[in-house]
């Protein structure tokens, strides 16, 4: 009897530790469980991604920061994370829920880059709270963004599991873009 009674788990293309990893660990680099998940958190020994944890201080009542608030902090942060390597992604949850709010995410040009940056603000101090980073097992920040609430239909609210991304202005954006190229162009760095 083939099919769904097959009892052959050669053929069954998930293993069984892959069944008691953490997906969302593994695909936004949080739980909301933490420590208390039943799944597995193994953090990865290399990685070219980082997270921040709660760095940036959005409010939990829902109240939003103002776009020129917004800006000024991930103009601030941005600036400071290109000091460690060149950055291929850069982003910023602005999520209701505890283990995603204000997080910020760093994809990194090498793993070199991304353990420096992560070792330096792990002793350092941001708005008056210790920083906490680590590294994460994202290589694909879209697989893990929220595309309902990029466009304004995310039903889950504070529930939602994925990253509700908070975009800076274009004119920054591609200010800072354009500025991290010129660093890393006369630096030798493509």
């Amino acid at each position: 009897m083939e099919g769904r009674y097959n009892m052959n788990y050669n053929t069954n293309s998930t293993s069984y530790d892959d069944r008691e990893r953490c997906h969302f660990y593994y695909k936004v680099g949080v739980c909301r469980h933490g420590n208390k998940c039943s799944k597995k958190h193994i953090p990865p020994a290399n990685s070219r991604s980082i997270v921040v944890l709660n760095m940036i201080a959005f409010q939990s009542d829902g109240t939003r920061m103002s776009d020129v608030d917004f800006d000024g902090y991930y103009e601030d942060v941005f600036i400071e994370l290109c000091k460690f390597g060149k950055i291929k992604s850069f982003l910023i949850t602005e999520n209701g829920n505890d283990h995603l709010r204000g997080n910020v995410y760093a994809l990194y040009d090498n793993v070199r880059s991304a353990k420096e940056a992560r070792d330096s603000l792990n002793t350092r101090w941001y708005n008056e709270k210790p920083l906490y980073s680590d590294l994460t097992h994202i290589v694909d920040f879209n697989d893990a963004i929220c595309r309902k609430y990029d466009v304004g239909s995310c039903d889950r609210g504070n529930e939602c599991n994925f990253m509700h991304v908070r975009r800076p202005s274009p004119s920054l954006k591609s200010d800072l873009d354009r500025s991290q190229a010129k660093k890393w162009q006369s630096q030798g760095q493509n």
